[in-house]
């Protein structure tokens, strides 16, 4: 298959994907299971195709929302999945028909599941977030966390078959706050067992716990950021997992032009030359999640040489200096992330630059950049938003008669 878009696109590689969960994967003990966390459109990867490449590793996939769940069943994924968050509101007949598991913490929404498990005759697989210090989500690990953990587990319908907490700080070179999160989790576990409540999937570890091997030893972890060869943080011990990047963005050069001293580029004229310059224009820009802070900062890669932006980023389009690249012309590739012969820009030297979070960086490429997945080397599919219908305004006009 050949790569049918020229203006920009970001490179999948599902073999770099599967080898990070491997890595990761060989670092749990014996009987510990993996849910494989694709929120936010698989932190903007692509959440089907990754989940259908680790269909052999993954034993649970984990969301945000009941959308993000309810596609991943309409692509045809049969494996568990969890929503990590509260979903008031939503269909519940349908998620539990689906057999999708909800995180509840709330009497209320406890009991709303519930209703709908009998009306449709089925049993609804609830998972328990508890708040051991993040102060997002869950029930309180204190007495009255455990009287309401009872309580849901007495409702009609439902069946509690997880216990889950969140580190929020195990990303850091002090673990002292991860461990004391584990240690709530731990004794509100023991206590709930006492009570006669045995979740079948207890979970704790992120990415930073599968690193620091914090709360591995329980029945499963929840692998994120990690899985895309994406670093928590600078301050996780990244010897322990050599990771791969999966995720590269390339664009290419639309218009080549020479500039002469004093002359300026892009928007306020923030750059001036200082003496002639061959200056290439690339088609990507802010519309697409180029971060517009990148403007005089970052570098993109072109024939394998580092090309400095020029001025501010545009909404579509951004200049660079390729006086030192005649291998330049318009068409030729430019990279944004990724590798080019010898050179190599990573997201985290990208959000270094600008202060952002690596997560928000790839998490903010746009719609308007398709996405290519490579395995062995070759395109095996692709994905964009070109074609988007909007059946009901449609609609809405034909009835109309516009």
């Amino acid at each position: 298959m050949e790569n049918p878009y020229r203006r920009t696109w970001a490179e999948i590689d599902l073999d770099a994907l599967v080898q990070n969960v491997k890595k990761m994967r060989a670092m749990l003990p014996a009987g510990c299971r993996m849910a494989a966390v694709v929120k936010t459109d698989g932190y903007g990867h692509g959440a089907v195709p990754v989940a259908l490449a680790l269909e052999k590793y993954a034993a649970f996939y984990c969301v945000a929302s009941a959308e993000e769940a309810l596609n991943l069943r309409l692509h045809g994924i049969e494996k568990p999945v969890l929503v990590l968050s509260s979903v008031i509101g939503a269909d519940y007949e349908r998620l539990i028909a689906e057999d999708i598991r909800l995180t509840v913490f709330t009497m209320a929404e406890a009991e709303a599941v519930s209703r709908a498990a009998q009306r449709i005759g089925a049993v609804a697989r609830l998972h328990l977030a508890l708040d051991t210090g993040m102060h997002r989500i869950g029930m309180r690990p204190d007495a009255e966390g455990l009287l309401l953990a009872q309580r849901i587990a007495a409702l009609p319908g439902v069946q509690i078959e997880g216990l889950f907490t969140h580190f929020y700080r195990a990303d850091e070179a002090d673990l002292s706050p991860a461990r004391e999160q584990l240690r709530r989790y731990r004794e509100f576990r023991t206590e709930l067992m006492r009570r006669g409540i045995t979740p079948q999937l207890c979970h704790v570890a992120n990415s930073a716990g599968i690193m620091e091997q914090l709360g591995t030893e329980l029945d499963m972890v929840r692998a994120g950021i990690t899985m895309y060869g994406i670093y928590p943080s600078k301050e996780v011990n990244r010897s322990r997992l050599p990771l791969c990047p999966v995720l590269s963005w390339r664009s290419s050069v639309s218009y080549v032009k020479e500039i002469e001293p004093g002359d300026e580029v892009s928007y306020g004229g923030t750059f001036r030359a200082e003496r002639p310059l061959r200056i290439a224009t690339v088609s990507v820009g802010y519309g697409d999640g180029y971060p517009r802070m990148l403007g005089g900062r970052a570098d993109v890669l072109i024939a394998g040489k580092r090309a400095a932006i020029l001025g501010r980023v545009c909404m579509d389009q951004l200049m660079v200096d390729v006086s030192d690249i005649p291998e330049a012309e318009p068409g030729s590739r430019v990279t944004l992330i990724g590798r080019d012969g010898e050179e190599q820009i990573q997201v985290e030297e990208l959000s270094s630059l600008i202060e952002r979070f690596p997560y928000e960086l790839i998490c903010d490429i746009g719609r308007r950049v398709p996405r290519v997945y490579l395995q062995d080397g070759q395109i095996t599919g692709t994905k964009d938003w070109f074609s988007d219908l909007y059946e009901d305004f449609e609609q809405s006009r034909r009835a109309k008669g516009v």
